[in-house]
């Protein structure tokens, strides 16, 4: 006979620590939580007071406000009770201020920073409650009921509010020395958002001020300060700033201050879908790095405070400093996104792939506010170390980012227009002018003779350098051959996943079916039963054809995965782009879109194939790009071709696309090796298309249309070749 016996979880007396001491992430993090604290009482101001125990080793720090206070009730049924919903449940405080705390379990941050801690705490009627806690009574104590914790009333006449007095003793004094105290000052000044001075207009009735005092510590000077936020750098090279709805649609404002006559420009910005993470207040100021930007911006008047300029070594190191894009919600900011070295969107894995394009963390001060848990989805970690990494959090990535590039690709147009960055780099041409010898040679000969020197000797040096010049450009044949190859390898790459999109069907066939196919090959070789061997045969059949569908999906990349760069030959033109869109066949019926190639089915040129392929295959890997990311109703490429009788006019290639920006097409910048409005683009697809039609006596150009993206490849005159 069993006995059915219910029994109650009982937390171990050091399960207070636990979600104090052990779950916090460091002091710092402590005294914010108990910041917040004061905040959500309503109070005024949090003053934050370290003192150095006079005659003793320990030292104490006195958190005080002038909030509301709790009453007796307030402290026992919801100070004293963990993990609690009274903020989550209420929202707002009676003032109307947003809560910050809701967990109920951020007073316990205080067993961090001391041994013990004495709560004095009045309500606006007076009623007065004190509570002593010492820590190791959790600590030494079986269960957490075990622990008797004294609670104390009296009637007062003192005005409302906290009272938080946190003794430490000397091992935990030694924590505290010149550099934590820096720390702890750099955290309070970045926990409120930089726009506060700005958005609190000096006559609000809602205002909250920081104070610390220092006092006593070794090695310390001695603070007495209003915390002020930091502020945003009204000087700085390039910005963007504007509000995103829920619904991902917003207006950007872009600017520069690298040259006195630019002017704000207004972007209208479509994520396409929801953010999925509510509505996003975003301001992002970039700087260039380099010695002359920093030097600049100092000349500029990059000021520490309104009276002292920093030089070009100080500016630099402010900037490693304060680096880094804060996220805040209701003023404050959630720690650690936002610190100089903790890259949350992953800037600097961007920009090793595309330096001229993207920028790197350390080039970037700015802030994201965001909206509440139930409006935004982006739910704090319990440790106060980031946002729980979630659908919420991975769309406020992927908006910020989208912003970023917003400005990215117009620093990148400046920059090159500005000769600001690496000069465009076209290899055939750099090539042809490192070996063309031509002028070289008029000047020697020009030279010998005005010196007189006789016509053999003149003779025998121009056959000397011409040698020379044969034997370089055999070297420089060598090159282009290489590069032709690494462009179209790197097509190759970036079709890659046609390839496993495609492949992974009748790979996953493969898995599945190979053991069933040698089950029943050995059932029917014991039993003979012909109803097996069908089984076998069915699938045989099926390894049939879903090997004809590697055998088609190589066919079509064949040009593509050649190993030797071919020579030019006459194509036939129609049959040659029909196959490279062959590639993508499968993503152009999935994503609804038509193809339409015009032109006499006897069209020649003389071109390389894969330079026909790398062309094609670039230009069509965008557009397909472009109509999905922005879902766009009608979807048609067309690619025409024209002819004077037997010789190519022109290939026009259109799509129904977003279309490119006037001023990208009239700087020609989206040629550019790097440029990319891709958000992780490489920027390399229209610089290889461009140097493949290059390669070929061909030019490719894009032209300004009301509708869609418009290139046209034709082509170049005699005097272009």
């Amino acid at each position: 006979m069993s006995l059915d016996i219910t029994y109650k979880i009982r937390p171990a007396g050091r399960h207070i620590l636990t979600i104090g001491r052990d779950l916090i992430q460091d002091n710092y993090a402590a005294v914010i939580e108990l910041v917040k604290n004061a905040y959500d009482a309503d109070s005024p101001d949090v003053n934050i007071e370290f003192k150095k125990s006079f005659g003793r080793s320990g030292y104490s720090i006195v958190i005080s406000d002038h909030g509301h206070g709790m009453s007796k009730d307030d402290v026992i049924n919801k100070w004293l009770v963990p993990s609690t919903r009274d903020k989550r449940d209420r929202r707002k405080s009676p003032a109307g201020r947003v809560l910050q705390g809701h967990k109920g379990v951020g007073r316990y941050a205080a067993s961090i920073l001391g041994t013990d801690v004495l709560l004095e705490t009045v309500t606006d009627k007076g009623e007065k409650t004190i509570v002593y806690v010492e820590w190791s009574n959790f600590e030494n104590a079986q269960y957490l009921d075990d622990v008797e914790i004294l609670v104390e009333t009296a009637e007062v006449s003192e005005p409302s509010g906290t009272l938080l007095t946190i003794d430490g003793d000397d091992k935990l004094l030694a924590e505290w020395n010149k550099e934590r105290f820096e720390k702890l000052r750099f955290e309070l000044k970045k926990l409120t958002s930089p726009m506060s001075t700005i958005l609190s207009s000096e006559d609000s009735d809602d205002k909250f001020r920081i104070n610390l005092t220092v006092e006593g510590f070794h090695g310390v000077e001695n603070v007495k300060e209003t915390i002020e936020p930091y502020p945003l750098f009204e000087l700085f090279d390039y910005k963007i700033s504007g509000t995103i709805g829920s619904d991902g649609k917003g207006v950007l404002t872009y600017s520069s201050q690298k040259a006195r006559n630019t002017i704000e420009e207004k972007i209208a910005f479509d994520f396409g879908k929801s953010t999925r993470c509510g509505e996003l207040d975003i301001d992002i100021r970039v700087y260039d790095r380099e010695k002359e930007a920093i030097a600049a911006l100092s000349k500029r008047g990059l000021k520490a405070d309104s009276e002292n300029p920093f030089g070009k070594l100080s500016a630099r190191q402010l900037l490693n400093y304060y680096n880094g894009i804060g996220v805040y919600r209701n003023g404050f900011r959630i720690r650690p996104l936002g610190d100089s070295g903790f890259d949350w969107l992953k800037l600097n894995a961007r920009r090793v792939n595309n330096p001229s394009l993207r920028i790197g963390s350390n080039q970037v001060i700015g802030y994201v506010q965001i909206q509440s848990e139930d409006e935004s989805g982006l739910i704090e970690k319990s440790a106060r170390d980031g946002f729980k990494e979630n659908g919420a959090f991975n769309r406020l990535q992927d908006v910020t980012k989208r912003v970023i590039s917003e400005l990215e690709i117009r620093r990148f147009k400046y920059r090159k227009d500005a000769g600001l960055s690496r000069p465009t780099i076209k290899v055939e041409e750099n090539l042809q002018g490192i070996f063309s010898f031509d002028e070289l040679i008029e000047n020697v000969r020009t030279h010998l003779n005005k010196d007189s020197v006789d016509k053999i000797t003149v003779d025998k040096t121009i056959e000397l350098i011409n040698q020379d010049a044969q034997e370089k450009n055999k070297v420089a044949d060598e090159i282009q051959t290489i590069v032709a190859i690494y462009q179209v390898e790197a097509t190759l790459g970036k079709i890659v996943n046609v390839i496993l999109h495609e492949g992974s069907r009748p790979l996953s066939y493969f898995h599945n079916q190979i053991p069933n196919l040698n089950y029943w090959y050995e059932s029917f070789q014991k039993t003979g039963n012909p109803h097996e061997f069908e089984k076998f045969m069915r699938i045989a059949k099926g390894m049939v054809q879903n090997a004809e569908m590697f055998v088609k999906l190589f066919r079509r990349l064949d040009p593509l995965a050649a190993r030797k760069r071919t020579v030019r030959k006459p194509l036939e033109l129609k049959k040659t782009i029909q196959e490279a869109v062959s590639i993508f066949e499968q993503e152009i019926e999935s994503d609804n879109i038509s193809v339409e190639i015009k032109g006499p089915e006897d069209s020649k040129f003389s071109a390389r194939i894969q330079d026909i392929y790398a062309i094609f295959t670039n230009l069509i890997d965008n557009s397909l790009y472009w109509m999905r990311e922005k879902k766009v109703d009608r979807r048609q490429i067309t690619i025409e071709l024209k002819m004077d009788g037997s010789a190519l006019r022109y290939i026009d290639y259109r799509d129904t696309g977003p279309g490119i920006e006037p001023d990208l097409i009239e700087s020609e910048v989206i040629f550019a090796p790097g440029f990319s409005t891709k958000p992780d683009g490489t920027g390399l697809g229209l610089a290889i298309a461009g140097e493949a039609a290059d390669r070929n006596d061909l030019r490719l150009e894009a032209y300004e249309v009301d509708e869609g993206a418009h290139f046209r490849l034709q082509p170049k005159m005699e005097n272009e070749k």
